[in-house]
């Protein structure tokens, strides 16, 4: 059986939603974050040394990155389903969405929260000024325009097919959900990107989406 190992508010939601997809059976052993430091507990380093989510253990396997855990359970479970076919332009740009998720779009997202919380969380009074304003120059120059530069990329993708690796929903779509996400919620996507708003539509519709969440609890980030 396989156990995800689920922090919540976190990537691991897409592995709940992908054994949706395939329906392969899980179980869930649900960790909360701290409060204060929104990091992970302590108790996921007994699964795996980094301490992260997600991660997941399958017959004696623990295996942890959101990618590597989509391409495991794809090759493992997937029978052919939510890939498309060896040496074709989906499969390239399958591979190449699947690894993009985290490699370019969640940094500056990541940078975005970060400076977000330099410039509005307490701080002694005689550094504030110049905290903050370190932080809106180091987002205006560079993490708010690399966002807005991937987004548009993102968009203008979006428009050569339905889904990120074609005209077929795939296990990409399951790893990109998140990034974009996390744009919609605090990086300031919205209608004027109607293709990244419709994806979004589209996969918070879907049955196996809507029952990742029945059984992963509460997840802000499933906000069109």
């Amino acid at each position: 059986m396989i156990t995800v190992h689920h922090l919540n508010n976190s990537r691991s939601q897409r592995v709940l939603w992908l054994l949706e997809e395939l329906g392969v059976p899980y179980e869930i052993r649900k960790y909360e974050r701290d409060p204060k430091t929104m990091l992970a507990p302590e108790t996921l380093r007994q699964v795996h040394p980094l301490g992260k989510s997600p991660v997941i253990t399958d017959d004696g396997v623990t295996v942890a990155e959101s990618g590597a855990i989509i391409e495991y359970l794809i090759e493992r479970y997937g029978q052919g389903r939510l890939v498309p076919p060896v040496g074709t332009d989906e499969r390239r740009r399958y591979t190449y969405w699947l690894h993009f998720a985290e490699g370019s779009a969640m940094p500056p997202l990541l940078l975005k929260l970060i400076f977000d919380r330099i410039e509005s969380g307490p701080m002694p009074f005689f550094v504030k000024p110049v905290a903050r304003g370190i932080a809106r120059k180091v987002k205006g120059l560079a993490v708010e325009p690399n966002l807005k530069r991937q987004l548009d990329f993102m968009e203008d993708e979006l428009g050569r097919s339905e889904w990120f690796a074609g005209n077929d929903f795939s296990a990409a779509d399951i790893q990109m959900s998140f990034p974009v996400e996390a744009a919609a919620q605090r990086a300031g996507l919205d209608a004027s990107r109607p293709k990244l708003m419709n994806f979004l539509k589209k996969i918070h519709a879907r049955p196996g989406y809507r029952k990742a969440l029945e059984r992963g609890g509460p997840y802000s980030f499933a906000n069109d």
